[in-house]
């Protein structure tokens, strides 16, 4: 029996549904342990369907086998989930309102409302995804290794008169060769003054000497996801690049010493965002402090001053502070941690970067 699965039915019972159209590739994959591509997965106790085009028919009966039936979607996805809900005798029916396009929700809005309520779910699947199994830890764990590989390996390809587009070509190149499936995100190489835009946007800048490259990567195996951002200083550092280098990485210091089950999350994006203000640099430091990862490389829970939540055992997440200041440079160092009963595991390595 899918434990997972069960979960969501309890889920379903508290919340007084009769099932649960799951539309997140991500949700889908997390409650199947199979790859979803554009498909739905309808959850009842009467009976989980999954339904997808035949392109992965054959795919999905194989690997889906005992876990749900297989239904072919030839013209409207959610005509043909109306009728299978009407099977079922279902008259209270959950949604990913989430992750509908609003043109997709229209559409589920006329055919599914002829058979009864529609209503609008949250993080029904995401509460449990947060929590990570020891199996799902291997994974990220062989992910990250990978990353670190190639971040060791591209210190020494990175040189004056290389394109930042170069650089991540071969990153995508190792990673595979790894045995990583492909890079989590479009690789961010940004030198010099690019790496003062917190999303750059890989160029064809040449690195040039006595100046930095920030770059951030991540890696796919089986599904899950990294995401790791280095800095490496090319000739002479000047001494404010030293100095915010210092700073970043202090300020991580101080967000990872916080870390441990029930401290409110909220509070290790303060340790850290405290520590950058008290140094001048507060109003540079735009972005939340980290974000959940696994499924996907932005996830719950996500590390930032609004959260109010309480950290617990098994939660997987970034820890990524930074100082970027325009038309000059930026510095980001990002670390992936898991949360232990007694405290966490910097499961990216030593800060001593």
């Amino acid at each position: 029996m899918n434990l997972r699965i069960q979960k969501i039915y309890a889920k379903l019972a508290q919340q007084n549904l009769n099932g649960l159209i799951v539309s997140s590739p991500a949700n889908i994959s997390y409650l199947t342990n199979y790859t979803s591509r554009d498909s739905y997965l309808l959850i009842s106790r009467k009976s989980n369907i999954y339904f997808t085009d035949s392109r992965y028919i054959e795919e999905t009966k194989k690997n889906l086998k005992g876990l749900a039936l297989i239904k072919k979607v030839n013209g409207s996805v959610f005509k043909i989930i109306a009728d299978a809900c009407i099977d079922l005798g279902l008259k209270r029916i959950g949604f990913e309102e989430r992750y509908l396009p609003f043109a997709e929700h229209k559409k589920m809005k006329e055919e599914l409302n002829k058979m009864g309520d529609l209503i609008p779910t949250y993080g029904l699947v995401e509460e449990f995804r947060q929590i990570k199994t020891a199996e799902e830890l291997e994974k990220i764990k062989k992910a990250i290794q990978i990353t670190i590989k190639a971040f060791k390996f591209i210190k020494d390809f990175i040189s004056p008169g290389k394109k930042e587009i170069e650089v991540a070509a071969e990153l995508d190149r190792f990673i595979r060769y790894c045995g990583g499936r492909s890079s989590a995100f479009d690789i961010i190489v940004a030198s010099g003054p690019n790496s003062s835009f917190p999303h750059h946007m890989t160029s064809q800048r040449k690195v040039k000497n006595n100046e930095h490259v920030l770059v951030d990567l991540g890696v796919e195996y089986l599904g899950y996801k990294s995401d790791l951002t280095r800095v490496f200083f090319l000739g002479k550092i000047s001494p404010t690049v030293k100095k915010i280098y210092g700073i970043v990485r202090k300020a991580q210091d101080k967000a990872i010493k916080n870390i441990k089950p029930a401290v409110h999350i909220n509070k290790i994006d303060t340790a850290a965002r405290q520590y950058i203000t008290q140094e001048g640099y507060g109003g540079f430091f735009g972005h939340n402090l980290g974000h959940g990862i696994g499924l996907e490389v932005h996830e719950e829970p996500h590390i930032s001053p609004k959260v109010e939540g309480i950290l617990k055992p098994g939660m997987v997440f970034t820890v990524e502070p930074a100082i970027y200041l325009p038309n000059k440079f930026g510095i980001r160092l990002e670390d992936i941690v898991l949360v232990t009963k007694k405290g966490c595991n910097v499961l990216s390595g030593s800060l001593n970067k």
